[in-house]
């Protein structure tokens, strides 16, 4: 025996089951890829370990240990040189 062909009526609602499979997987795939592409949430949750790269970032563009060496051991006009390493030196200033 053959087969019976679909009817207009059946492949109608076959069509418009399917239509609406694909507007469900398209709405899915959009709130997928808005979640992908929601940079502010992702900031948000990562803050504190944004923040302390930000700052080693600002620490090492303002020239880092070598700035906080010459801070820290900048020959006075006044005062004993307690120690020298290499070109620093730490001076008490009583």
């Amino acid at each position: 025996m053959a087969a019976a062909s679909p009817t207009p009526e059946q492949l109608r609602r076959d069509i418009a089951a399917e239509r609406e499979q694909l507007a469900q997987a398209v709405d899915q795939l959009r709130a997928e890829i808005g979640e992908a592409t929601d940079v502010t949430g992702k900031l948000r949750a990562n803050l504190p370990v944004v923040a302390a790269g930000a700052l080693g970032v600002g620490f090492f563009v303002a020239g880092g240990i070598g700035a906080s060496m010459r801070l820290l051991a900048r020959r006075g006009r006044e005062g004993h040189e307690k120690a020298r390493v290499g070109r620093f030196r730490l001076v008490d200033r009583d």
